[in-house]
């Protein structure tokens, strides 16, 4: 591949800074406040993969496209994945990249973003590339591809997962801040566990399907790949939105992370139910990480889990696997040696099935599923390993099916129940390899889950989640605009309260920013100019404490105070505001969209 010069003497001379920096949105964010340029963070994503030395990770790379988007973003804008890269799973359609879905004979490339994708791009994220997968995303080990397949981040002896093997690999190597993949049967879970990261899998509907090569059309979602809860949880948030032009999207109510009730009730698998083939560690790693979540005030329930097994098992033994014929269309009949051997093995199954199968799987399907909803009726959340066991590369080469369908156990029937779901790391097992706990809840219950799987990655406190979109009812949402964003000089100030940053944000096209005369540390003052005057400005929202306000009110300087500002999504918060005879002496800087543009515009007397 011919590439950029220039990026290329980006990668030989890349900052040991960098080089240590973690790919998280909070790291990179306060990197950016200290003058770290994105085609920095572009050139350190390519080298971090050249190091990896992996070539099946992407089947597309995008390194002239990613530097040239991270070049012409300019100044920070205030928008929440300003200079974030990501990965795209190659079944999701990137405008002027090639869509395969592992298929070389399927290869095309659109002229528009999925929907999914064009909301990230429009929020600021740079794609790095197309990620590799299991052919037509059907597979659960990430070694049906015609190319290389991806090594597993943490054991190369291990399958990386599928379907979306590429999108998991990319984020636990630290090659991409989060990724997509896709989920039919636990292609965004089973790999974020095998290679010991987060897999968020949203109610089905929650993420526009427009752009995306289906599997099962019925029960697919794009699904997010990340290092922390925190971080998937806020891709979330921009990935959902309903889409006129997807006739499966949903209009669901805003989602809110907000402190778990008291005394969360979790159902679980009964020992007699509980299926791990023969792997007691990772049984044993289970009871172990529920009994730390019943040790902090859970009520753990034991259930009976067969139904939700026989609902599993009819995903792939069953005439879902006729909706994936329909899915790759003429290709299995006409062009059958354009397949993967074991996909072609698995979608000719298909063909054997008729309506009347169809219909008799919905009965069956209906009956189970009663028999479900009455197991978990008095549960919050269900809770279940996300893997049985731990496969390796040479067992799938001695029966590519077999233990494949074990990885399905926890996974299989989730979209057919209509549940969303999120995989979380519990740390490493006995014998060293990584943890990894599903939290289960109803439709469009999502906000709930990541609040559990908060507690669970913050060490199993059912109590103390403490991360949330929404202030608290303990708590005031409090907008800043300056020198308290994180990263900024008095941000100290915030965190040493106990505020917890919830989301960054711009206000309505309403306020005029001003640099003030004094300093240091240089202020900003925020001033409501009106409908044609003012601009957007970019702020950051925190929770704090209601009984930590008076004290932080004390150290508030004229012309500053705490007024009630409008953002650009219509929400009325508390937040920094200035006096308008602050601003005799003061610089405008209102066309810099933000400070921290400010600060590094020059119009001010320091830089970060």
């Amino acid at each position: 591949m011919q590439r950029d010069p220039s990026l290329s003497a980006a990668l030989r001379e890349a900052s040991p800074a960098l080089a240590q920096l973690p790919f998280t949105l909070a790291a990179l964010r306060a990197a950016y406040a200290a003058g770290t340029r994105p085609e920095d963070v572009v050139a350190e994503a390519f080298r971090r993969l050249d190091a990896v030395d992996d070539p099946g990770i992407f089947i597309h790379e995008a390194r002239e496209t990613a530097l040239a988007a991270a070049r012409a973003l300019g100044r920070p804008d205030g928008r929440p994945l300003w200079g974030i890269p990501f990965a795209v799973k190659d079944n999701i359609d990137v405008a002027g990249m090639p869509t395969t879905a592992a298929c070389p004979d399927f290869a095309h490339t659109p002229q528009q973003d999925a929907f999914v994708v064009a909301r990230l791009r429009a929020a600021g994220a740079i794609i790095l590339g197309k990620a590799n997968l299991d052919q037509f995303a059907t597979g659960l080990v990430g070694l049906r591809t015609p190319y290389p397949a991806p090594r597993n981040a943490v054991d190369p002896a291990i399958v990386p997962g599928g379907s979306s093997s590429g999108s998991a690999v990319a984020v636990a190597q630290g090659i991409a801040v989060f990724s997509l993949g896709t989920d039919t049967a636990g292609s965004g879970r089973v790999p974020a566990a095998l290679n010991d990261i987060v897999g968020l899998k949203p109610t089905l509907g929650a993420f526009s399907a427009t752009g995306v090569v289906p599997a099962c059309r019925s029960l697919d979602t794009i699904s997010i790949f990340a290092q922390s809860v925190a971080d998937a949880w806020e891709v979330f948030g921009i990935c959902a939105a309903h889409d006129p032009k997807d006739a499966y999207s949903r209009e669901l109510p805003p989602q809110r992370l907000s402190h778990l009730p008291p005394s969360v009730r979790i159902a679980v698998p009964d020992e007699a139910s509980l299926r791990t083939f023969g792997d007691a560690v990772q049984a044993e790693h289970f009871r172990t990480t529920i009994a730390r979540l019943r040790t902090s005030g859970a009520v753990v329930m034991e259930i009976d889990f067969t139904p939700f097994h026989d609902i599993a098992a009819m995903l792939y033994n069953g005439p879902w696997v006729a909706e994936r014929i329909a899915a790759v269309g003429a290709r299995l009949q006409e062009k059958p040696e354009t397949l993967h051997p074991t996909t072609r093995a698995i979608l000719e199954g298909g063909l054997h099935f008729t309506a009347v199968d169809a219909f008799r799987a919905q009965y069956r399907l209906a009956e189970l599923r009663a028999r479900c909803e009455e197991e978990m009726a008095d549960a919050h959340f269900i809770c279940v390993p996300t893997i049985p066991r731990f496969v390796t590369c040479a067992e799938v080469e001695a029966d590519p099916i077999g233990p494949n369908s074990q990885l399905g156990t926890y996974t299989n029937f989730v979209n057919l129940l209509d549940m969303c779901g999120l995989a979380v790391p519990t740390g490493p097992r006995a014998d060293g390899r990584p943890g990894s706990l599903t939290i289960l809840a109803r439709k469009g219950e999502d906000a709930k889950v990541a609040a559990l799987a908060l507690a669970v990655e913050h060490g199993g406190d059912a109590g103390q989640a403490s991360y949330a979109e929404g202030a608290g009812a303990d708590e005031i949402a409090l907008a800043v605009c300056g020198a308290h964003m994180s990263g900024l000089p008095l941000n100290g100030e915030l965190t040493a309260l106990g505020a917890r940053f919830l989301r960054a944000s711009r206000t309505a096209p309403l306020y005029s920013l001003y640099a003030l005369p004094g300093g240091p540390p240089e202020r900003p003052g925020l001033i409501r100019t009106g409908k044609g005057r003012g601009e957007a400005i970019a702020l950051e929202v925190w929770a704090l404490p209601r009984a930590a306000f008076g004290t932080f009110m004390a150290g508030i300087p004229a012309p500053l105070g705490i007024g009630s500002l409008l953002l650009e999504d219509g929400a009325l918060v508390k937040g920094f505001i200035c006096e308008p005879h602050g601003i005799e002496g003061a610089v405008d800087v209102t066309q810099t969209g933000g400070w921290r543009a400010a600060l590094l515009s020059g119009k001010v007397g320091a830089r970060v």
